[in-house]
């Protein structure tokens, strides 16, 4: 069900994404990313150390995760990295994000990294939910750093020891 996402999903992780885009709250983005934009951020991800995992339902891709290198992957903080995960709207309320969680936290050990972490829009409560129920624990807040639709609104900073 979940596996190792290749250059032929993309399509399908940029649409979901720009899902998220057009339902504020689930990104700080606030206009839809293209293909050329997220073939680069793609390529950046080597899935030896920081893959991106995609959700398959009925054959199609339904959601996909990724871990990124916090802070650039500067050396002292190369055991740590930032997990991000979106769900096809279609697809979303059955478990998939989750799923996508779970394989990634149970993956990280093996890639050497020792600390998970998601940084979240303050409204997005699914999110907060996902996060609690994997086990991950508010470690900060940034009060009203993004504005979306005139209304400023907090990053919540959920972070787990693996």
């Amino acid at each position: 069900m979940v596996r190792l996402a290749d250059r032929a999903d993309l399509p399908a992780i940029v649409a979901i994404y720009n899902e998220a885009v057009a339902d504020r709250f689930a990104t700080a983005d606030l206009e839809p990313v293209t293909m050329e934009a997220r073939a680069a951020w793609f390529d950046a991800h080597d899935p030896h150390a920081y893959p991106i995992y995609v959700v398959e339902q009925d054959g199609a891709v339904a959601g996909w995760c990724s871990l990124t290198a916090y802070r650039g992957g500067r050396a002292a903080v190369r055991r740590t990295a930032e997990i991000s995960y979106y769900v096809a709207r279609a697809a979303r309320g059955r478990g998939l994000g989750r799923t996508l969680v779970e394989r990634a936290l149970g993956d990280a050990p093996a890639l050497g990294l020792h600390v998970l972490f998601a940084i979240i829009l303050e409204p997005n409560t699914a999110s907060v939910r996902l996060m609690e129920r994997c086990g991950f624990e508010r470690w900060g807040r940034l009060p009203a750093v993004a504005e979306i639709e005139g209304r400023l609104v907090d990053h919540l900073y959920y972070g787990r020891a693996v």
